[in-house]
């Protein structure tokens, strides 16, 4: 049999294929319960494996960091200030799949405090990981309980996504180097108007200590 007589046939079952593929994706999100737990886990992605990714993620950050910070803001006036930042897991999460701790305080604040005082310089933040969601105790630029929405990029970097009060904040944070360094880069909104952009540069100055109780 010529090929050329049997190409259209074959390029529209892979059409009608790829159609069919779609409509069972669609079917197994909208109502898996109704389709063999075997199909629906070749269509959907494992929530426990994603969830696993991100736990192993949160588990590379732990540890001392020094972070040396740029912070540009909308008026054109471009700060510096160096921070220390630990992050400590809870062995038992109150919340969530897994729990961590945030302390940071200043290393040299070059008087960045003082000209920009909603900065807290000295703190502390519990975090639960809840799924694709990070639930935070407080906010970096307010006192409130704040939510982040998650999207890994790889396995080296986060997106988190914030929304409270007035404020949209985008904040990337990758690994390097084999976790040797964090690169975070972070944008902050206002009604709309882009306030804040940071750059923060984070080398690692202790690896991980006992998980908290």
């Amino acid at each position: 049999m010529d090929f050329r007589t049997i190409r259209p046939v074959l390029a529209m079952t892979v059409v009608l294929l790829q159609r069919a593929g779609h409509r069972l994706r669609e079917a197994a999100l909208a109502a898996p319960e109704h389709l063999p737990q075997s199909l629906v886990s070749r269509v959907i992605p494992s929530r426990i494996q994603l969830d696993s990714s991100l736990r192993r993620w949160f588990a590379r950050n732990l540890g001392l960091w020094r972070s040396r910070r740029l912070y540009f803001f909308a008026d054109g006036e471009a700060l510096r200030v160096d921070m220390m930042l630990r992050v400590e897991a809870f062995s038992e999460p109150v919340e969530g799949e897994s729990a961590y701790r945030f302390t940071w305080w200043p290393e040299n604040d070059f008087e960045f405090f003082e000209r920009h005082p909603r900065f807290v310089p000295t703190g502390t933040m519990e975090a639960y990981l809840c799924g694709h969601q990070l639930r935070r105790s407080r906010g970096y630029l307010c006192g409130s309980p704040t939510k982040s929405q998650i999207r890994q990029v790889d396995e080296h970097e986060l997106i988190f996504e914030s929304h409270y009060q007035e404020w949209d904040i985008l904040e990337h944070i990758r690994l390097v180097d084999q976790d040797r360094y964090r690169a975070r880069s972070i944008y902050s909104w206002k009604d709309g108007v882009l306030e804040l952009a940071e750059t923060h540069h984070e080398i690692r100055v202790e690896e991980a200590g006992a998980t908290l109780p």
